[in-house]
C-alpha cells in the first residue's frame, strides 16, 4: 500500500488499463497536453500518444456522439467531462442512445465506454457548473453509476467500469482530488472493485449512516463526533456503486442498527437518498426503531457564496444534528 492521492489514483488506473488493452482511448477536453483541467491525466499523452489520448474540441455532443459510436465498434473510450453539469448538451447521446443500444440491438451491440469527470457542488463556481446527476442517470436502465470516496475506491471501480461491457458514468468529486489516501501497489497484482458491491468504512452498532461520494467523508466525521460526544455508535455504509445498487449491504446494516440517516448530495426531490430510504421501507421496516432521516443538498440552485454554499450542502454537523433527533 502507499498513500497517494485520488488524482494519481485514477491517473494509474488510465495507464494500467492504457498497457492492458489496445483498444482503451481517452478523449475529452484538453485531456492531453494539458494533462487534463484537474490534471488526472497527466503524463499519459505524452507517454502514449495522439491515438491514445485524444484532445476532442468543446462540444460535448459532437465527441461523446463519436465515442459511443466508437465503442459500438470495439473501442473502449474513456470520456471526460469537464465539469458533470455540461451533460444537458449532450443528453440525447448520453441516454437515448448508450443507454438503449444493447437493447435495441438484443445484445448483439455494445456500448463499452466510460464517461467521467467532476459531479459536485463546493466550488463555488455557480448553479451552471455544480450538479450532481447521479440519481438522474442512475434511473435509466441500461446506464451503470458510481461515485468513489476514496483514492483506492476511485482507481479500483474506474478499471471495473473500463472492462465493462455497458457505459458506466463515473461522478468523481473535484475536491477529493488532492485527497490521500492507501492505494494498492501495482505491483502487488491487478486491483480491481466490481460495481455494486458497497463498502462498510466504520463498523457501528446505533445508527447506520449511508452515503456515496463526499458525503462518505462527512458521515465518517459525523460518526466521530456521535461517538466522542454523544456515545453513539454510528456505522458508515459507502454505495460507491449508485446502480447497481448493493441493496443487500443497506439492509442489512439497517437490521444491525434500527435507524438509519442517509446523506447524499443531491438534491431531495427524487434523489438517490429518496430511492434508499424506499428500499428501506420496503424491506426492513418491522426492523425500524425510528422514521428514515436524510441530510441532503438543500434544494435550490447550486449557492455561489462559499460560505453559503458550504451550508447548502451536506456536511457533518448537519448529520449529527439529524441523527440526535432520532437516536
Amino acid at each position: 500500500m502507499r498513500e497517494i492521492e485520488y488524482r494519481d489514483a485514477l491517473n494509474e488506473a488510465f495507464d494500467e488499463e492504457l498497457a492492458r488493452d489496445e483498444n482503451v482511448v481517452l478523449m475529452g477536453e484538453e485531456v492531453a497536453q494539458y494533462n487534463g483541467a484537474y490534471k488526472v491525466t497527466r503524463g499519459l499523452w505524452e507517454k502514449w500518444g495522439d491515438k491514445r489520448v485524444v484532445d476532442t474540441p468543446i462540444s460535448e455532443a459532437g465527441f461523446i456522439g463519436m465515442g459511443i459510436g466508437a465503442s459500438m465498434l470495439g473501442i473502449r473510450p474513456v470520456m471526460e467531462l469537464m465539469f458533470w453539469s455540461f451533460h444537458s448538451v449532450a443528453f440525447d447521446q448520453l441516454v437515448n442512445n448508450a443507454a438503449c443500444v444493447r437493447y435495441m440491438a438484443g445484445g448483439l451491440i455494445n456500448v463499452p465506454i466510460v464517461m467521467r469527470g467532476p459531479a459536485n457542488g463546493g466550488t463555488n463556481v455557480g448553479a451552471t457548473h455544480s450538479h450532481t446527476p447521479e440519481g438522474l442517470f442512475a434511473a435509466f436502465p441500461g446506464l451503470k453509476v458510481c461515485s468513489p470516496a476514496t483514492p483506492a475506491d476511485a482507481k479500483g471501480l474506474m478499471k471495473t467500469a473500463i472492462r465493462d461491457n455497458d457505459p458506466v458514468y463515473v461522478m468523481e468529486n473535484t475536491l477529493l482530488y488532492g485527497n490521500k489516501g492507501p492505494v494498492p501497489d501495482p505491483a502487488e497484482g491487478d486491483f480491481t472493485i466490481p460495481l455494486g458491491k458497497a463498502d462498510i468504512k466504520r463498523e457501528g452498532s446505533d445508527i447506520s449512516l449511508i452515503a456515496h461520494g463526499r458525503s462518505v467523508l462527512h458521515a465518517l466525521e459525523a460518526a466521530e463526533k456521535l461517538q466522542s460526544e454523544h456515545n453513539i455508535n454510528a456505522e458508515v455504509v459507502d454505495l460507491r456503486s449508485i446502480r447497481p445498487l448493493d441493496q443487500d449491504a443497506i439492509i442489512n446494516s439497517v437490521v444491525k442498527t434500527n435507524r438509519a440517516v442517509l446523506v447524499d448530495e443531491s438534491k431531495p426531490f427524487c434523489g438517490v437518498s429518496a430511492q434508499i430510504a424506499t428500499l428501506i421501507q420496503e424491506h426492513a421496516f418491522d426492523h425500524l426503531d425510528a422514521p428514515v432521516k436524510r441530510v441532503c443538498t438543500i434544494d435550490a440552485p447550486a449557492i455561489y457564496s462559499p460560505h453559503i454554499e458550504d451550508e447548502q450542502l451536506p456536511n457533518a454537523r448537519r448529520v449529527v444534528e439529524q441523527v440526535l433527533t432520532i437516536a
